[in-house]
Parts: structure tokens; sequence; C-alpha cells
């Protein structure tokens, strides 16, 4: 695709995720994206951030142009800037979102009605009334909206859905994601009052759950559970409403016999040990009618073990970090990398008139109508923590409503 135009990329956020990621190639013969802008809501940062880009990103790779236009600039603090960036933006450039997750819906909306393409990251919404107006003006400005659900491009995730397609009917999902204590201290500004650990890491195995039974079954009702008083307490000190860890219990209706139902649990906790060798410990569990599938994300069989650190397990197949043999950027092959390029890929093509927005619904990409379920059992299971009851996903029409 080097003959289509390169593309011009806001990244509203600047936190961990956005700062993280500098471009899409390796040099400049492969680069995909031109101008670079960055938005976030204090311009303080922003020194600060131009530092750790030129030490830890032009500092390590070759050719690596780390240069980026700010919002908001002189050093203000502005909650609204993604506006001011946005209003300077033409209609089929890029807006890549890594924000809290209540600031997803407005920032997406905003941008999609003014003809630009976005890439949200999970979870897409907290409400699945706002996923659905974002489906809808995504079509009306016929733009494209992925979600950044990463891991469906994992290869062994990828190649384990393949496999789930012959098994026959759905019967049993069991998944479990979990962060060390330590990412309370991290993400105390916001965990238990913008979001929770369901929609922060559930979301990640709800989707793949989803992307495995599309065409095979459909959730029906979520009852939700959750435990609590670590979060709350010394040292972390969480706000009083915080959950340690929370289980959402899916019932799943097969599309095809009245007679085959499915059930799922998944469960999401950020008060996992502090040393446990892993940063995220993840694994999940497929049963069918002719077969199950086991995956370990954590564990694939590369560990290194270091005398102050101890064991650590490593997962090469999400980013290389290491550079080339000639020192440039190398990771273009791991599946955090492929998971952005693929919609930068995608925007381009529509943007030089060789497919429309819709076409990308149909080929199991994670765009907003692709994952519009994904958001209906993480809202569903807010919901039933919030009012104690079992709540029921179903079919209006052609949308999805909770009741």
């Amino acid at each position: 695709m080097s003959e289509l135009k390169k593309l011009n990329v806001l990244m509203c956020g600047t936190g961990e995720y956005t700062t993280g990621w500098t471009g899409s190639g390796a040099s400049t013969s492969d680069k995909k994206v031109d101008h670079l802008a960055m938005v976030g809501v204090n311009g303080k940062k922003f020194p600060a951030i131009r530092q750790h880009l030129t030490n830890n990103i032009a500092g390590v790779y070759a050719d690596m142009d780390v240069n980026f236009e700010e919002f908001p600039k002189d050093g203000l603090v502005d909650a609204e800037s993604y506006k001011t960036a946005i209003d300077q933006m033409k209609s089929g450039e890029a807006v890549i979102i890594f924000t809290p997750d209540s600031t997803h819906f407005p920032i997406a909306l905003y941008a999609i009605e003014r003809g630009l393409h976005v890439l949200v990251t999970k979870p897409a919404t907290q409400l699945l009334s706002h996923h659905n107006t974002l489906i809808e003006a995504a079509r009306k400005h016929n733009v494209l909206c992925f979600v950044e659900h990463h891991k469906r491009f994992d290869p062994v995730y990828s190649d384990a859905k393949a496999k789930a397609a012959t098994l026959g009917e759905f019967n049993f999902f069991n998944a479990w994601m979990s962060q060390p204590k330590s990412q309370l201290e991290t993400f105390r500004a916001w965990a238990g009052k913008d979001s929770d650990i369901s929609y922060y890491l559930s979301s990640h195995h709800i989707d793949i759950c989803c992307w495995i039974l599309q065409d095979i079954a459909i959730p029906t009702r979520v009852v939700a559970s959750a435990a609590t008083g670590i979060a709350t307490s010394e040292p972390y000190n969480c706000v009083p409403q915080t959950e340690d860890t929370i289980t959402l219990l899916v019932d799943w209706q097969s599309v095809k016999s009245k007679t085959h139902r499915g059930t799922a649990v998944y469960t999401a906790s950020w008060t996992a040990p502090l040393k446990s060798g892993v940063h995220s410990a993840q694994h999940w569990y497929y049963m069918a009618e002719k077969g199950d599938i086991n995956v370990d994300q954590a564990h694939r069989g590369y560990d290194v073990t270091v005398d102050d650190t101890g064991k650590a397990w490593y997962n090469p197949f999400y980013m290389k970090y290491s550079p080339s043999e000639s020192g440039h950027f190398d990771g273009q092959r791991g599946y955090g990398y492929i998971s952005i390029e693929k919609f930068v890929d995608a925007v381009r093509s529509v943007n030089a008139g060789l497919t429309q927005p819709s076409h990308y619904d149909k080929h199991g990409l994670p765009t907003i109508s692709n994952t519009v379920l994904t958001t209906a059992i993480l809202n569903a299971g807010r919901i039933s923590l919030d009012e104690k009851r079992p709540v029921v996903i179903k079919k209006d029409g052609e949308t999805w409503v909770l009741e």
C-alpha cells in the first residue's frame, strides 16, 4: 500500500499507551503516518514527554522521527483541548483515542461528526446506548471506527478462533485476567470513580469470546459478583466503591439450535500478587460440542531469571522492542503493532476510494459494529453490580438493548 497517501493522525491521551507509540514504520520509505499531533489535558507535561521520547525512542532506534504538535499549547490546562485539535483537522484524517474510559464516547463522537476516522481503545464506551450512537454516527458520516482490541491479532487467539469454528455448538467459556496490586497506585486517579476492573481488563477476553461466538451464539443474560476490601484499604486507599475482583456470569443461546445453551464466566482483578513473574496473568478455556481449547497467554514457554528480580515470563508476540540489525524499529510483526497498522491501512484504503467503511464489518475486524456485544456484556455487568439483579440482553429490531 506504499502508493497510498500518508495519513495525518491525532493521538488523544498523553499517558503510557500514547507516548509509547511513535510511528508506523521503521524508515522513511515505510512510513504510513505523516503529521502527528498529540492532545492531552495538561500542557505542562509536554516538555517531559518530548524528553522521554527523545531518550527512549529516538535514542534507541535509527531514523525514528518523534516530532509532534501538542495540544493544549503554551503549558495550558484544558480538558476540552481535544476539540481545538480536532477542529484543525481535515475530513479523512484519523484520531486515535487512548484516554480514560469515561472520555471515549464524547471524543469519538466529536471526531466522527467532523468526518474523521477513529480508533478507540477498549472498552469503546461504557454504555451500550453510547456504543449504538457511535455505530450510527460512523454510518451517517461514512467513516471508519475501529476498537483497539489487539488480542484479535494474536496468532494464538486467531488460530484458536478458527479451530473453535470446527467444534460445533458452544458449551462453556472461562476467562481469567489479572494485574498486580501495584496497578492500584498507577490508576488511583480513576479506579472505582470513572471505571472498574471489568471494563479495563475483562473487555479483552469478553471481546475474544464474542468474536469466537459470532454466528454461533448470542448473549442473553448477565449476572455480576464482586470481591472487595483490598483496593479500599492501606496502602491503596481507593474510593469506597472500588471493587478488587469482578466476575460476570453470562448465558449464551445458540443461534441455530433452541436446545443448545452455553455459559461464560469472565473474571478480572487488579489485586493479584506483586511478584508473580508476569504483568498480566491471563488465560481462557473454551469447551464446545466436539472438543475444547485451552490458552495460557501469559506463559508461552519463554522465561528469564535474573538474580535481582527473579523469574519473569515474556510475550514476544505482542511487541519486539529491541532494534533490528540496522538499528531500526523492528516490531512490525507484533500483534500490538498490527492492531494499529490494520486501522491505518484501512483508513488509507477508504480515503483512496478503494474500499468503503462498511467493507470492514464483514471480515471479523474490531469495527464499532462488530464489537457491540462486548459493550453490551460489560454495561450489563456494571448494572448488575449496581442494582444487584440479572440484566437481559436482547435485540430491539436491529439494535441491541439491555433490560
